[in-house]
């Protein structure tokens, strides 16, 4: 390996699959040169979460990710949706394009994986950048995921579910229509008989079972992310990362660069002004 890593060009647009270790085929985009970033996305989320900012990134090779279940990635047992899983099919990935290390952008699910990448496999990070999410998660956030994951739209179009979305997400200000409608159009696919969800509902019964074990510690996760540039964004009104957490975080690593975004719940977007200066500095700092 040579430090940036082969590219797979089997396609020309930069569209491109990969085989998991259990054979479950994923699916991500490879595009860029320069400084390799793994973006992560959130829960039911997957790689076009990141299509507004990476105009706002030259200079940098973006690689984005589809978790197995979601996106254009193959379905897989309901069992393997699980961040342990999904942090070893992030290794395959860096073994398939001979990457011995990249700097993570991990947003709310994908900050999670990238600390659990720094506790199980920490010689593959460069850096880690954190969308709205930290080593608690608070239950009015989890409750709104619960609201929602797995359970198909009501409404019939993109527009009707643009709207929709626009009355729910009370915790974002000044958010222009023509946003919410690339919003909805990222999490549904147009069905005859109306949206469908682009994630596998059996996600559902994997994030909540009906017998869930014990939350776990996460904060040794977080610790383990010492001696890593490190960057922190949070939505102003989230839902899911609290004030006090954030200030927990930034007093075990008072090097973290941090800003929070006014008019924004979980999750920023990321090609806001703060947003973008954070991810800047950070950059700079992983190279």
């Amino acid at each position: 390996m040579d430090g940036r890593g082969r590219r797979d060009e089997s396609q020309g647009t930069g569209l491109s699959r990969f085989r998991a270790l259990d054979g479950t085929n994923l699916h991500y985009t490879d595009e860029g040169a320069g400084l390799p970033v793994l973006c992560l996305a959130g829960l039911t989320r997957n790689s076009a979460d990141f299509d507004h900012v990476t105009p706002h990134l030259p200079g940098i090779r973006l690689i984005k990710l589809d978790y197995r279940g979601r996106g254009l990635s193959d379905w897989a047992d309901p069992v393997s949706y699980s961040i342990p899983q999904e942090s070893r099919d992030v290794l395959a990935l860096l073994d398939h394009l001979s990457l011995d290390r990249v700097a993570i952008l991990g947003t709310s699910r994908g900050g999670l994986i990238a600390m659990f990448q720094a506790a199980m496999a920490k010689s593959r990070l460069i850096g880690v950048a954190l969308n709205d999410i930290g080593p608690e998660i608070a239950p009015a956030g989890l409750a709104a995921i619960k609201r929602f994951i797995g359970i198909p739209p009501a409404e019939k179009t993109f527009e009707q579910a643009a709207k929709a979305r626009a009355a729910v997400m009370t915790g974002f200000v000044g958010v222009p229509p023509e946003r919410w409608l690339d919003e909805v159009r990222n999490f549904y696919d147009q069905t005859e008989s109306g949206l469908s969800l682009r994630y596998d509902p059996r996600l559902r019964a994997a994030v909540f079972p009906e017998n869930p074990p014990p939350a776990p510690d996460l904060w040794p996760l977080f610790d383990a992310l010492a001696g890593l540039p490190l960057a922190l964004i949070r939505g102003e009104n989230s839902d899911v990362l609290t004030v006090e957490t954030a200030a927990e975080m930034r007093r075990r690593r008072p090097d973290m660069i941090f800003a929070e975004v006014a008019g924004r719940g979980h999750i920023p977007f990321l090609d806001e002004p703060e947003a973008l200066a954070v991810l800047r500095r950070w950059l700079e700092k992983c190279r």
